[in-house]
């Protein structure tokens, strides 16, 4: 029988059950298009490593419904620009990433030309008039932010603080930069990008959609995220420091390690098993003993979202003999698609009629935070 909860000062338990948000909040076609406004053109949004873009190209993005150009000068510095020329607003890069052969973008309707800080240096062919200003017809510019071998894009004119992400430390023993690309996981879901976070951030799931994961990390089959989650949890109570379970030191199909562990990590860092970093809306990353997984979405629509996996490992692990990522990418691929299931089951029924509005349970704090997250932009 489900005992009255009253949490103990330091538990992170919700004291009460609150509403979640209005179910049409995951299908509504004129929310989703706010959302986009608010939320996603307001916010820094992934645009892929760093090292995986070669040097003097440029990368079509697709961010909050805006068409960008995300540009790689030779010395690996980046810009970006809405990918529309200023003369009368055609296309500057129709391919999804090509090699740039000159330090310039030229248009290839008309041949106006900028250089990669996207100030206009040529328009072959046309006559000057003196209300012409060549120094106010430069390409519309989108902020860049580099962070731990990551680019991020954000449309906003006042970006907000990104070197506050909460938890970003966590990742400074990984050597984050540095990690190169071993494989990656690009699947289309059919739920709102709001239902993947909502899933990610509570394990009340785990036991009945992840056996596997569960066993891995014993305390998600209780159905925690931790340990300090449990009713019964005092502040006296001492929580485990090893969180996989025995004889496991990485999450893969055999607890084993595919590489030989990152060399600056702690005994505690070890043992911990993942360390995870959440940067709303566009990604989390989880950094484990041998390996990175950085997981991102794109919304496609108000029930479709592209989930993206990057698997990143040491660049001499990747290059060694007999190296096999598959028993990582297996096992984190196999809860991804446990995960992308569940979603879709939950946007399923949301639209039934008699569905308003769900109720939040103590331990789904993190959702209630995000809800909160949400309703904050909605307001502003």
């Amino acid at each position: 029988m489900n005992k009255p909860h009253s949490p103990v000062p330091s538990s992170p338990l919700l004291d009460h059950c609150p509403a979640t948000l209005p179910a049409v909040a995951y299908y509504d076609a004129d929310h989703f298009a706010r959302e986009q406004k608010m939320i996603w053109a307001r916010n820094w949004v992934y645009a892929g490593r760093a090292n995986d873009m070669a040097a003097m190209s440029m990368r079509r993005l697709s961010v909050a419904g805006e068409n960008l150009i995300l540009v790689k000068d030779a010395e690996g510095a980046f810009t970006c620009f809405h990918n529309t020329c200023r003369h009368r607003g055609a296309e500057l890069c129709a391919a999804p990433e090509r090699r740039l052969k000159s330090k310039l973008i030229a248009c290839p309707y008309h041949g106006w030309t900028y250089d990669l800080k996207g100030r206009l240096v040529r328009m072959p062919f046309v006559s000057i008039t003196p209300d012409f200003k060549k120094e106010e017809q430069g390409l519309f510019q989108v902020a860049v932010k580099e962070w731990n071998g990551f680019a991020f894009v954000c449309l906003a004119d006042d970006p907000p603080d990104f070197d506050s992400v909460p938890g970003a430390g966590r990742l400074d023993n990984w050597p984050m930069r540095d990690l190169v690309t071993g494989h990656v996981m690009v699947k289309e879901i059919a739920c709102n990008w709001k239902i993947f976070w909502e899933n990610y951030n509570e394990c009340l799931h785990c036991p009945g959609i992840h056996p596997e994961l569960s066993a891995m990390v014993p305390v998600y089959g209780k159905g925690y995220m931790a340990a300090n989650e449990a009713p019964d949890w005092t502040p006296d109570t001492p929580l485990p420091t090893h969180q996989l379970k025995d004889g496991a030191s990485t999450w893969s199909m055999t607890g084993e390690l595919c590489a030989p562990p990152f060399p600056r990590l702690t005994p505690e860092q070890l043992a911990a098993g993942s360390h995870f970093v959440t940067l709303l809306p566009t990604m989390y990353i989880v950094a484990h003993a041998d390996f990175v997984r950085a997981v991102s979405l794109t919304p496609l629509g108000p029930e479709r979202t592209e989930l993206r996996a990057e698997f990143l490992f040491a660049p001499d692990a990747l290059a060694a003999p007999g190296f096999d990522p598959k028993p990582v990418v297996d096992f984190a691929t196999l809860v991804m698609v446990q995960d992308g299931a569940a979603c879709e089951m939950n946007q399923r029924g949301l639209h039934s009629s008699r569905y308003r509005h769900g109720t939040l349970m103590p331990q789904e704090f993190e959702v209630h935070r995000f809800h909160e997250w949400i309703r904050r932009h909605d307001q502003n």
